[in-house]
């Protein structure tokens, strides 16, 4: 039996938004929130948070293609690096079974260190773009799409592991991979390929047992209208104002994860 607590559907609500505004928030700020403040196993948030991750994210990519801000190119190439990636660390994961103490300590430090290195990319992106932009040498097209399935790789298996990842950390590298692709097609692209990523890895976590489903249908009755008024929002608030304060909040609970 399902049952409902209004505390985790305002939580839902809460990241829903920052996802629809940014398309960062989802495994980075669900999955600590559901350990440290709600004291869910590291592996049930992360199992959990995926199958949410991608339900709420289904509706923001909707929102963002009907906008017109999916790069279906950039998607593909992605995901082509990403699924099988992905499947490789479930595979790995499924011989675990029900995480024991020593696989829980291990997604616990690497959710943290994800945590942290998407807090920094967030507080950096500026730099980090134009200091690549300034210093790295012109890709050809078919260099450029081998980074870019490579990324894809890099992203399955942290996601999968961790559910952090595809956010701030993916469209960091995806800026200075497509310099010329306007921020909200970033966005909207890096939350569509998301879908189909959260949602295989969701279903591995759940059959391996790490998915609660009374959390899971808490956190979408407030994340899904979340993420509409974030997506609708996306192009008329301005992400510096949230992003700092974003960041920080991800290097500060990353560090108590690690330590």
């Amino acid at each position: 039996m399902i049952v409902i607590n209004p505390m985790y559907s305002l939580a839902g609500l809460f990241v829903g938004i920052l996802v629809g505004l940014t398309g960062v928030g989802g495994g980075s700020l669900m999955t600590p929130l559901l350990v440290l403040l709600f004291g869910f196993h590291p592996a049930v948030a992360v199992g959990t948070d995926l199958l949410y991750a991608s339900m709420t994210k289904t509706v923001g990519s909707f929102v963002h293609g009907w906008q017109g801000a999916v790069d279906w190119r950039i998607f593909r190439l992605l995901a082509y690096g990403s699924m099988p990636a992905a499947l490789v660390m479930l595979t790995l994961l499924s011989h675990w079974g029900r995480p024991p103490d020593t696989a829980t300590h291990v997604i616990a430090v690497a959710l943290g260190i994800m945590l942290m290195l998407t807090g920094t990319a967030l507080l950096f992106r500026h730099r980090i773009v134009s200091w690549s932009r300034a210093h790295l040498k012109e890709r050809s097209e078919r260099q450029t799409m081998i980074l870019t399935v490579v990324l894809g790789v890099v992203i399955g298996a942290a996601v999968s592991l961790t559910s952090v990842g595809a956010g701030a950390i993916g469209a960091t590298v995806l800026l200075i991979l497509y310099p010329r692709v306007p921020l909200n097609k970033i966005v909207g692209t890096d939350i569509a390929h998301a879908v189909p990523l959260t949602l295989v890895s969701g279903i591995g976590h759940w059959l391996i047992g790490t998915v609660d489903m009374s959390l899971l249908g808490s956190l979408l009755i407030g994340s899904i209208p979340g993420i509409i008024i974030g997506s609708m929002l996306a192009s008329r608030v301005r992400e510096n104002h949230l992003r700092p304060v974003l960041a920080i909040v991800l290097i500060v609970v990353g560090l108590n994860l690690v330590i």
